[in-house]
C-alpha cells in the first residue's frame, strides 16, 4: 500500500482537499482578499502597438481579457466559434473600449485539421503576435468525436491548444516579450497525468473529470513548452471559480450551490491580464503555474498527482505525432 493508496480512497480524498482549497482560495472573497497585496501599477501599462490573441474571447473568461487588453491599446484577435456571438462581442468592447483594432477570427478548436490551416493563414497576414491567451475549454456531457475521429474536447483543450501554439511560435519568437498564457482550472488539481487514454475510450466517460484530466495535460505542456522554447515566456493559471455562461452549462449543480461564492468574469480575468502585459509577471521563471497573481504548487499536499519526466515526455511525443498526422499541406 505506502505509495500507492487505493485509487478510490485517493480520489475522495483529492475531491475533498481540493474542496476545502477551493472554499477558501477560488471564491470571490477569496480573490477580494488575494487584491488587497496587488501592486495596482502592474497593470497602469499601455500596451498599444502589441497583438493579443485570445480564444473563447466572445464571453466569459476571454471576454473580459479581450476587454481589458483593449481598454490598455492593444490590438486584439479574438478567435471564437460562433460568428454571431463573437460580432456582438466585438462590438461591446469596441463601444466601451473605443478600440477599434479589434478583429474577430472563426475557428473552432476541436476541428483538428482546421486549427493548423488557421494559423499557417494568420502567419501569413500577420507580421507581429506578442502574446497568445489559450483561453477557450470545452467539457462535454459525453462522449463525442471529431472529423477526424478524436474525443472531442481533448482536440479542443489540448491538441487544438498544442497545435496553435506550435504553429504561432515562428511569429511570437519574432516579436518583442513574446508571452503565451493557458487558462487552466484548479479542477486539475485532483488528475494525475494520464497518457495511456487521450480519446476517453476506456471505461466510464465523465466530461467533468475528463476536462480535469484535459487541464492537468495543458499544466504538463506549459511546461515541457517553456523547456525547449526558452526565449518566450510561458504561464498557466486557475481563474478560481468564475460565473461563466461554461460553467452553468457543463457543472449545473455546482453553479446553482455556489452562486454566490462564484467570482466575476473580470476576477477571473485578472490573472490572465496579469501575466500578459504586467513587467512583473515576465520576470519570473517561464512555465510556472500561477492563482491570484502569484505562482501556487500545481499539486495538492500528499495527492500523489506528480507525473515522471518519462510520462510528461510521453505526452508531448504523443501531441506532436497527433499534430503531424494533421498538419496543413
Amino acid at each position: 500500500k505506502g505509495n500507492n493508496p487505493s485509487e478510490r480512497t485517493m480520489s475522495l480524498y483529492r475531491n475533498s482537499a481540493w474542496f476545502l482549497k477551493g472554499m477558501t482560495q477560488f471564491t470571490r472573497s477569496a480573490f477580494l482578499s488575494a487584491s488587497k497585496r496587488f501592486v495596482e501599477k502592474d497593470l497602469e501599462v499601455s500596451v498599444a502597438g502589441r497583438a493579443f490573441m485570445i480564444t473563447g474571447a466572445n464571453s466569459g473568461i476571454g471576454k473580459a481579457t479581450a476587454m481589458a487588453i483593449a481598454k490598455k491599446g492593444g490590438t486584439v484577435h479574438m478567435v471564437c466559434r460562433n460568428k454571431d456571438k463573437a460580432e456582438e462581442a466585438r462590438a461591446d468592447i469596441v463601444k466601451e473600449t473605443g478600440n477599434k483594432e479589434v478583429y474577430v477570427h472563426i475557428l473552432d478548436l476541436s476541428e483538428t485539421r482546421k486549427v493548423g490551416e488557421f494559423a499557417e493563414g494568420f502567419k501569413r497576414k500577420y507580421k507581429a503576435l506578442n502574446v497568445l491567451i489559450n483561453n477557450a475549454g470545452s467539457i462535454m456531457s459525453q462522449r463525442d468525436v471529431n472529423a477526424e475521429e478524436l474525443e472531442k474536447s481533448f482536440a479542443s483543450n489540448v491538441l487544438g491548444v498544442y497545435i496553435l501554439t506550435k504553429s504561432l511560435i515562428p511569429l511570437l519568437e519574432k516579436s518583442a516579450d513574446p508571452r503565451v498564457v493557458t487558462v487552466s482550472s484548479g479542477g486539475m488539481l485532483v488528475q494525475k497525468l494520464r497518457t495511456g487514454n487521450l480519446q476517453s475510450d476506456m471505461g466510464h466517460y465523465e466530461g467533468t473529470m475528463v476536462y480535469a484530466q484535459h487541464k492537468r495535460q495543458q499544466v504538463v505542456m506549459t511546461e515541457q513548452l517553456a523547456k525547449t522554447h526558452t526565449n518566450i515566456h510561458f504561464s498557466v493559471m486557475h481563474p478560481g471559480w468564475v460565473d461563466t455562461p461554461a460553467v452553468a452549462n457543463a457543472m449545473p449543480d455546482f453553479h446553482r450551490s455556489m452562486k454566490d461564492s462564484l467570482r466575476a468574469p473580470e476576477q477571473g480575468a485578472d490573472t490572465v491580464v496579469w501575466l500578459s502585459v504586467s513587467e512583473a509577471a515576465a520576470t519570473n521563471a517561464s512555465g510556472l503555474f500561477y492563482q491570484d497573481r502569484k505562482t501556487a504548487s500545481a499539486h495538492l499536499p500528499l495527492a500523489w498527482t506528480r507525473s515522471s519526466a518519462v510520462e510528461e515526455q510521453k505526452l508531448m511525443s504523443q501531441l506532436e505525432d497527433l499534430a503531424k498526422t494533421f498538419q496543413p499541406n
